[in-house]
């Protein structure tokens, strides 16, 4: 089985990668981070070839050469075209598990809400886009600079589906002490793999992998 390069029509076409290995398995949507290209993922891609998952990750518009600029609604509207795309071809919501990396926890959180989906993952989550840029940009007013907000501490709450939270206590980018606040909100059945070590691109080691195993057993 290979990885097929396919296009989903959002408001144009975006690239994307799908791995298809066996129709009765759950689908996994990828919505990847703000840094680097699909290729960037193709070593955490290349676990879930091994897990009896399929898969399906998208690059956002003005990522890995589709145009158009990313924007908060820009980036709900092509995870959405995403999961359309797959329902169109004949896997049902409860089949889909949505994982958000990054910047895409924003992206998954929100189309999460009041769902069916088989799962949700969400590696190095941010409480919101606002108060991670308060780490940053301390001496500004982060309100009036940012006009996307990601609001995923709103928005958990309303998430009903089975959810795993991955954060690493020295990550430099997103503080551990939100992707730990996000797992406090979060409705059960929620399960957590935190560890001591990992930065912001969490090692995709033997243990990381376990605990992608163990939470897709436990959506059975």
């Amino acid at each position: 089985h290979q990885i097929e390069k396919v296009y989903i029509p959002s408001d144009q076409n975006l690239v994307a990668w799908q791995f298809e290995k066996n129709r009765k398995f759950k689908t996994l949507i990828f919505f990847h981070g703000n840094a680097g290209s699909l290729e960037n993922r193709i070593h955490k891609l290349n676990h879930f070839r091994d897990m009896n998952i399929n898969f399906l990750i998208i690059a956002w518009r003005g990522f890995s050469g589709n145009n158009g600029n990313p924007s908060e609604q820009g980036l709900y509207e092509d995870g959405k075209s995403a999961i359309d795309w797959l329902i169109k071809k004949g896997v049902s919501e409860k089949n889909l598990i949505l994982y958000g990396e990054s910047l895409g926890t924003g992206v998954a959180t929100h189309l999460a809400q009041n769902k069916n989906f088989a799962g949700v993952i969400l590696e190095t989550p941010f409480t919101s886009m606002i108060d991670a840029a308060k780490k940053f940009y301390p001496y500004i007013p982060v309100k009036l600079l940012l006009k996307d907000k990601f609001e995923n501490y709103k928005k958990i709450k309303n998430i009903n589906s089975p959810i795993l939270i991955m954060h690493g206590e020295v990550d430099q980018l997103v503080p551990f002490s939100m992707g730990k606040k996000i797992y406090e909100i979060a409705n059960e059945p929620k399960y957590s793999y935190f560890t001591k070590y990992d930065n912001h691109m969490m090692e995709y080691n033997e243990n990381l992998v376990l605990a992608l195993k163990s939470f897709f057993k436990s959506l059975n």
